[in-house]
């Protein structure tokens, strides 16, 4: 899945550099205007509804890659924000907002459009559950690169999203050795 990840990345570089009026200064910008109490609130937040997800649907997995085995969470930890959580933002932030803004529709629309193709792409774990996750997920993450105009900020709370989605243990529906097709 990685090889199709790099893959969606690297076509969306080439079309994001071919992008007229975009710059790669834009993405490095905003690291100062990023409001760290909002980011703190995004965590607790995001940690409460992991948690109650995998309460409801999988109490037996709370945790399991912590206990099971705490220098691969370690790794999740310092991977996943720029193994993962980077490639996709640039695809599904820049390459969609900067590249198609002008065919896309207006306000809460283009965000509400985003968010869908954003769950769209993870259709291939077969779960609702991740369906619905990375739909709200979208939303806050189109939020911060549109409407706050902040990429790394856009970043940082993908990171910490799928950090906070692999700690609690919902890793088990978004890990592609765990999906079962229903056909």
């Amino acid at each position: 899945m990685f090889s199709a990840l790099f893959a969606l990345t690297a076509i969306g570089l080439i079309l994001l550099h071919a992008t007229d009026g975009f710059h790669w200064r834009d993405l490095r910008y905003g690291w100062r205007k990023i409001n760290w109490w909002m980011v703190l609130k995004f965590t607790a937040m995001m940690l409460a509804l992991c948690l109650v997800v995998i309460l409801i649907f999988a109490p037996d997995q709370m945790f399991n890659i912590l206990k099971r085995d705490p220098r691969l969470m370690l790794m999740i930890f310092t991977l996943y924000p720029l193994v993962s959580a980077l490639p996709q933002e640039i695809v599904f932030r820049p390459l969609f907002f900067r590249r198609y803004g002008e065919i896309l529709p207006s306000g809460q629309a283009a965000l509400v459009l985003n968010a869908a193709i954003f769950s769209m792409a993870h259709l291939m774990y077969w779960s609702w559950i991740v369906a619905a996750m990375t739909f709200a997920g979208g939303l806050v993450f189109a939020w911060a690169y549109e409407k706050q105009q902040n990429f790394p900020l856009a970043v940082v709370l993908h990171g910490i999203a799928g950090n906070l989605i692999f700690l609690a243990g919902l890793g088990i529906y978004f890990y592609s050795g765990n999906v079962t097709r229903p056909f």
